[in-house]
């Protein structure tokens, strides 16, 4: 049985330019390459009018994983196409023979419509659109929050939430390559009564490497959308074997007006510790150090 235990946590120093600098910014997706660790973040510009929340995707580096250094401009910005042309949302990115796959929501405002898009390039600041991942229809609406691994049989499987009978659930697609095709396989991980995960599920990052398992930490909440971080352990088929019973991450109060939301995006295992990235309040930036325990 395992257990994971938060010993630190940190806001993330992200230095940057007008105008990202007045954005919201969330959703860090965070991975490392050669000693350098690099981020993809939603920025979102702060307007009391929700259709001109229009929301980017920005590139950065740091050598500390805490401090980074961001691009002036964004990587992935609202284009003239159906899909995204009113916000690029939630990137998750695949770094795979010198080609960077990333998966992100494009939001389309006329319709209320958001679906999983998937941009690739050779480098991350060279992305071009290539395709609708997970389209938006019954029973999987508005897909989004991408989350791609690699199980040790071989497949890909490609979590994502979607909107069905009023709630948000997690689905499970799976593929062959990571750049799919994606063959839906239905709801993963569903609501628990009487559990701080008892309405609202949407999935956050997957390591497939702590001490011989696969852990997936996901996003919960009541229904009341009080959102909280949770683990859960899967077997090599990509079953759940056990979850957490409590939130392993509770945002803490903050000030009036916030949501109150703590939601995962990204993880890193280093030196047997896990970085886990997340954003509070749908505006704010954070790393926790996870501590992984072997419980008997």
């Amino acid at each position: 049985m395992k257990n994971f235990k938060v010993i630190r946590t940190e806001q993330l120093m992200l230095e940057c330019t007008s105008p990202l600098s007045g954005m919201y910014k969330l959703s860090p997706f965070v991975w490392e390459e050669r000693g350098i660790y690099h981020i993809l973040i939603r920025a979102v510009n702060p307007s009391e009018d929700a259709t001109q929340k229009v929301a980017r995707v920005y590139y950065g580096t740091s050598s500390d994983g805490i401090q980074f250094n961001m691009n002036d401009g964004p990587i992935l910005a609202p284009g003239i196409n159906n899909y995204d042309k009113d916000g690029c949302e939630d990137p998750a990115v695949v770094h795979q023979n010198d080609n960077y796959l990333v998966y992100y929501t494009g939001w389309n405002q006329t319709k209320l419509e958001g679906q999983l898009l998937l941009a690739q390039g050779p480098s991350i600041e060279s992305l071009s659109l290539s395709r609708i991942a997970i389209p938006s229809k019954q029973p999987y609406i508005n897909p989004k929050e991408a989350t791609v691994a690699q199980f040790k049989n071989g497949k890909w499987v490609l979590f994502f939430e979607y909107a069905n009978e009023g709630r948000s659930k997690i689905g499970k697609a799976s593929s062959e390559k990571a750049d799919g095709p994606w063959k839906t396989e239905g709801e993963f991980l569903p609501a628990l009564k009487d559990s701080w995960d008892s309405y609202h599920l949407s999935p956050g990052p997957v390591l497939a490497n702590i001490l011989d398992q696969t852990v997936m930490f996901y996003n919960g909440a009541d229904s009341n959308a009080h959102w909280r971080i949770g683990w859960a352990i899967i077997d090599s088929e990509g079953q759940v074997m056990e979850r957490s019973k409590y939130p392993l991450i509770t945002p803490p109060k903050g000030e009036p007006g916030d949501t109150d939301i703590a939601f995962a995006a990204s993880a890193i295992l280093v030196d047997k510790e896990i970085w886990l990235y997340y954003s509070i309040a749908d505006k704010a930036t954070y790393r926790a150090t996870v501590k992984i325990e072997d419980e008997q």
